[in-house]
């Protein structure tokens, strides 16, 4: 039953041979664009302007029973913070900082979640003088060479401190990242498309904040999921949601605030991204791990918690210290095979490291048992996921 309903609802993705066909003879007649591998489109330029390529149906081949059964591996963490400048960086000027979660991050898609802008101070910071429960952070453009040692290849920037430093600390950030090779996703429209062992994965990032795409328009955020499934084979959800403290590890129906912020209603989002083509959702934001749930076929990670917080930006007591790396296998038809959770937690000084006591993992288990006992998947005491029981 699992499988079939699977497969009806990802239909309107698979490619007939007669489609293939016609597809062949558009581009034949010159009517397709090619989308070459890390493209970016924001789709709200009707030109596709900026240096973008916009991949067509027309780039899309018909997939083969053979392509169908390939998987690739994608990992993802959560925050990501290495220091804040100038004063509270990392010793060694970052180098090595993360060494230790290297071997656990190996995947064909590396993935985190990037809380500060690496940028020198644009002078726009938005914490004044005076201002109290403020917390703006940035790092050094140079550091985005450390993300690229780590093994990370595509970092999210929709989430609450994207725009620390303005609109120029945003845009620094980006060139920060190029500059080392690295994508980037999570501006308004932005769907950014890499090749993975030779399937087409679309990555989107989302947050409750004017430069990225909404969490709190559901209407406009199936749309860009939409969109981004006739550009690729997978679809990537990134997703900055949720109330934040050490308490809000559970995940329960309904809208979350934070500090007079409307910080979505993460279950409601997630099925709605799913039900619009999305094929993983990556969650983070509440600054402790939460469970995971698996809908239509899909797995949902309601929030991967903290990974580093150099300099102590990020609190390392008790379970805001704890994080994962989070390891899925997906079909290239974006179906879920399995996943593998390994747990992290950050030193006094906010430096990530494998969490030997596997105290991530024993909270994610907990969690997704309590807040999903239906679809939560089934996680081992190795940090082996699989689908539900009966699925």
């Amino acid at each position: 039953m699992y499988a079939s309903a699977t497969l009806a609802y990802r239909l309107p993705r698979r490619r007939t041979a007669v489609l293939g066909v016609l597809l062949v003879a558009l581009l034949a007649a010159g009517c397709g664009k090619s989308g070459g591998d890390g493209s970016t489109w924001h789709s709200g330029a009707a030109d596709g302007s900026a240096g973008s390529t916009v991949p067509n149906e027309a780039d899309q081949p018909a997939k083969s029973a053979d392509e169908s059964g390939r998987t690739i591996s994608l990992a993802a963490t959560g925050d990501v913070i290495m220091g804040n400048a100038p004063s509270r960086l990392p010793a060694n000027g970052g180098k090595g900082f993360f060494d230790d979660v290297k071997a656990a991050l190996k995947a064909d898609l590396v993935m985190g979640n990037l809380e500060e802008p690496l940028t020198d101070d644009t002078g726009t910071g938005k914490c004044g003088a005076n201002a109290t429960n403020c917390f703006q952070f940035r790092a050094p453009p140079g550091y985005a060479a450390h993300l690229r040692d780590a093994g990370f290849e595509l970092l999210n920037q929709a989430n609450n401190h994207g725009y620390d430093y303005g609109k120029q600390g945003y845009e620094n950030t980006q060139a920060a990242l190029e500059a080392q090779g690295l994508k980037h996703t999570g501006a308004p429209d932005q769907i950014t498309v890499v090749e993975v062992q030779g399937v087409k994965v679309a990555v989107l990032g989302f947050s409750s904040y004017p430069w990225s795409n909404s969490l709190v328009d559901l209407d406009a955020a199936k749309k860009v999921v939409k969109t981004a499934t006739d550009m690729a084979d997978v679809v990537v959800v990134q997703v900055h949601m949720g109330a934040e403290g050490a308490d809000k590890t559970r995940v329960k129906p309904g809208t979350e605030m934070f500090y007079g912020e409307n910080r979505g209603d993460p279950i409601r989002f997630s099925h709605a991204v799913i039900d619009a083509g999305a094929d993983l959702v990556i969650g983070h934001g509440p600054h402790v791990l939460r469970g995971m749930e698996v809908y239509r076929g899909r797995l949902i990670a309601y929030s991967l918690g903290n990974f580093a917080g150099g300099g102590r930006s990020l609190n390392p007591s008790g379970r805001l210290g704890w994080g994962g790396v989070l390891k899925v296998s997906l079909k290239a038809d974006g179906s879920f095979v399995e996943g593998q959770f390994t747990s992290t937690a950050m030193n006094s000084v906010g430096r990530p490291a494998v969490d030997r006591q596997h105290r991530g993992l024993g909270l994610v288990r907990q969690v997704s048992g309590a807040d999903f006992p239906k679809t939560g998947p089934e996680i081992d005491e190795s940090g082996r996921i699989s689908p539900p029981a009966g699925a």
